[in-house]
């Protein structure tokens, strides 16, 4: 019988060359489908549901946009803890508080990996590495980790309250300055831009951006928003149908290359220039120079490259957005600004407009303010996703070792068995309940090492600027968090560009504080 198909096949082949032909053009694309779906099916975690998917993508198709609220929905059929596929990678997507606490918490060392992406991980980043929040496990991983955290942890925060006073200050100055006064309105993005890059420039490197028109500021932010881009778990079919990568027009990784030789550019500059002045002996304290000299830490120039990039895309990632969405809200939520400034004079007076550095978080209304932007707005609507080192089980069922697991943080920060009013914005309730959760740091091992700077950071911006001005909408501009993204397929979520008037609540007072700052500085 065998022999007598080939014998077929033979004769097709010899003497109908052109409809063999055909018919493979058609088939073979029919079999690599078929094929693939039998692999697809097979790659399923057993006894998680899940969404459908398509052939050959997945759900890569339902979530291209505002995934994080899309899998939210999906827990309403499927609970909280389920499975999708994108291409044929089973991921575990946790979308609950409980959940949350159960997976990651109680298996922080065996989810303390990161799964790697072909765009991100092998074109964007093989020259200068990842960083720390998006390397898998591994010996260096741990040294960086550990370097990171000596340089992040409360008394180092507190030896940065200089840099975060003259930031902050310079903030307000350009508020006041680029509003004259509260005359006009402003865009707040190169502000908000200048503040975060400045800080984790001075950190990390011990220079500064003294404003927004220097070409190095252009330079930063456009790439790093770009590569926030490349840092996305849906934005890539590459990364999950290898196929694609066969492509040698692949517009993906052209510009994930492009980015990466921009970002080598300036990362190289700032690298010298301190090295620089680490020979001549004139560079200020910061991480770069302290990990340096620390020949404990034992680390090479790729692992210091991770530090300053965790520093670098950390910053514009965390403080950029949250403060962008903050002051949009604000300018709309004149309850919300009456109730702080309320707060701030029974610690501070009216002549004392700029508040002070050292305040450690001390006005709870401010603190409630921002811990209610970051659940509200929450920064990265799905956590850098994990990959397990080892089997671990949720409701005694199993998840192997290497699946990748999602923590839908905003699902997590929304959770109705947490919040009883989560859609709305209500800073009150960290005053009632301050010991509730918070997810927009993620979670267990892996979770932001910079937290506590960013919320000293972002109290202190949140504490001068409403002391200093009263915010008015400029424009009109969509303050919801889903409704409201200008780029709903980014792993960060901003809002649309808008205006406002930064109005002082006394311009000569305020404009004195300023000068006095100015002159005390010089």
């Amino acid at each position: 019988m065998i022999s007598y198909i080939l014998a077929i096949l033979e004769n097709q082949i010899l003497h109908h060359s052109a409809r063999t032909l055909a018919a493979s053009i058609l088939l073979v694309p029919i079999v690599y489908v078929v094929a693939n779906e039998y692999v697809r099916y097979a790659a399923r975690i057993a006894k998680f549901r899940g969404p459908p998917g398509l052939p050959l993508i997945g759900n890569i198709a339902d979530i291209r946009v505002n995934a994080a609220e899309k899998y939210r929905q999906w827990a309403e059929t499927y609970g909280d803890v389920y499975q999708i596929q994108l291409g044929n990678i089973p991921v575990i997507v946790v979308n609950s508080a409980d959940a949350a606490r159960k997976i990651f918490g109680q298996n922080s060392q065996a989810l303390s990996s990161r799964p790697v992406f072909y765009t991100f991980h092998k074109v964007l980043s093989n020259t200068a590495g990842t960083t720390i929040g998006t390397s898998p496990f591994s010996d260096s991983l741990k040294r960086r980790r550990k370097g990171a955290a000596s340089a992040l942890n409360k008394p180092s925060v507190a030896t940065y309250i200089d840099h975060l006073d003259v930031e902050t200050k310079d903030f307000v100055r350009e508020g006041l300055l680029q509003g004259q006064a509260g005359k006009i309105g402003v865009d707040p993005m190169p502000m908000i831009q200048r503040l975060s890059l400045s800080l984790a420039l001075t950190l990390n490197w011990g220079t500064r951006l003294t404003s927004s028109d220097d070409a190095m500021f252009h330079e930063i932010t456009e790439v790093e928003e770009e590569i926030s881009r490349f840092r996305s778990t849906t934005g890539n079919l590459q990364d999950y149908i290898p196929l694609l990568r066969l492509n040698p027009f692949s517009f993906g990784s052209k510009k994930a290359r492009e980015m990466r030789d921009r970002r080598d550019v300036y990362l190289t500059k700032l690298n010298r220039d301190l090295e620089d002045r680490m020979a001549k002996g004139t560079h200020k304290p910061c991480i770069q120079a302290n990990v340096i000299m620390d020949k404990e830490a034992n680390l090479n120039k790729e692992e210091l490259t991770s530090i300053s990039l965790t520093m670098l895309s950390g910053g514009l990632d965390t403080v950029t957005t949250l403060v962008a969405w903050s002051i949009a809200l604000l300018a709309q939520r004149t309850d919300v600004q009456e109730k702080a400034i309320e707060a701030i004079r029974e610690l501070y007076r009216e002549d004392q407009p700029l508040c002070d550095a050292e305040d450690d978080q001390k006005c709870a209304y401010v603190v409630a303010l921002v811990r209610e932007c970051l659940r509200y707005y929450t920064v990265l609507r799905l956590a850098l996703p994990r990959a397990s080192v080892k089997l671990i089980t949720y409701n005694n069922i199993p998840i192997p070792s290497g699946t990748t697991i999602f923590l839908n943080a905003w699902a997590c920060n929304m959770d109705p068995t947490v919040h009883r009013d989560p859609a709305v914005f209500r800073p009150e309730r960290w005053l009632e309940t301050p010991d509730a959760p918070l997810f927009t740091y993620g979670l267990g091992y892996r979770m932001c090492a910079g937290s506590l700077l960013a919320n000293r950071e972002l109290y202190l911006v949140f504490l001068r600027m409403i002391s200093a001005f009263e915010i008015v909408k400029g424009s009109d501009v969509d303050v919801d968090p889903v409704r409201g993204s200008a780029d709903p397929t980014s792993l960060v979520t901003m809002p649309k560009r808008y205006e406002v008037v930064f109005r002082p609540r006394n311009e000569a007072l305020l404009s004195e504080a300023l000068g006095e700052a100015v002159e005390k500085r010089e």
